[in-house]
């Protein structure tokens, strides 16, 4: 009697651990998973402080340039695309390049006009812009680093036997289009 309850402790006991360890692992998932998504609604945030940025920039280069109508053309396009709302991760990530692929057109254009450069109200336009762009790229290195973490611990063993058991996939890193990979051309 005295050995089956040893053994029917000792199978409880290990129940016990296993279960506190699948319970920790996924825990531990769960909060990787919710420290990418705090990660991508910071991107998100300073996605949409850009977005608000342009159409004051397009309306004072308007002023300057109303003959380039193509390039505030496509800054508006690209833009009303990343406002588009049911947009994957990797939708917005697409969209943002296109974004600043425009915007990239749009300084040489801008480039062309110096009056236009030496307005108060465009440089002041231009510097919260690059203000923007420095923390986009700063909460995209960021997004980027949890999710080289999340996927390195989902990838290894044996912990990709869990992930795989709770539906936890690798998730996709923020990559720029191939767009924004060429510099602009600026004519004077």
């Amino acid at each position: 009697m005295k050995k089956s309850l040893i053994v029917v402790l000792a199978v409880l006991v290990v129940v016990a651990l296993m279960a506190g360890s699948v319970s920790s692992t996924y825990n531990r998932l769960v909060a990787m998973n919710e420290d990418i998504a705090g990660k991508w609604a910071q991107v998100e945030n300073q996605l949409q402080r850009r977005y608000d940025l342009i159409p004051n920039l397009v309306a004072t280069v308007k002023g300057y340039a109303a003959h380039e109508e193509k390039v505030i053309s496509e800054i508006s396009e690209a833009r009303a695309k990343l406002a588009g709302g049911g947009l994957t991760t990797e939708e917005r990530v697409a969209a943002a390049g296109q974004v600043e692929s425009a915007l990239a057109r749009l300084l040489v254009v801008v480039e062309q006009y110096p009056n236009l450069k030496a307005d108060a109200q465009f440089t002041k336009m231009m510097d919260e812009l690059a203000g923007t762009e420095n923390r986009l790229t700063v909460e995209r290195m960021r997004y980027n680093e949890s999710v080289k973490e999340y996927n390195r611990t989902v990838k290894g063993f044996p912990m990709m036997l869990f992930a795989g058991m709770f539906g936890f996939d690798e998730k996709a890193y923020f990559q720029v289009g191939t767009e924004a990979k060429q510099a602009p051309k600026v004519s004077f």
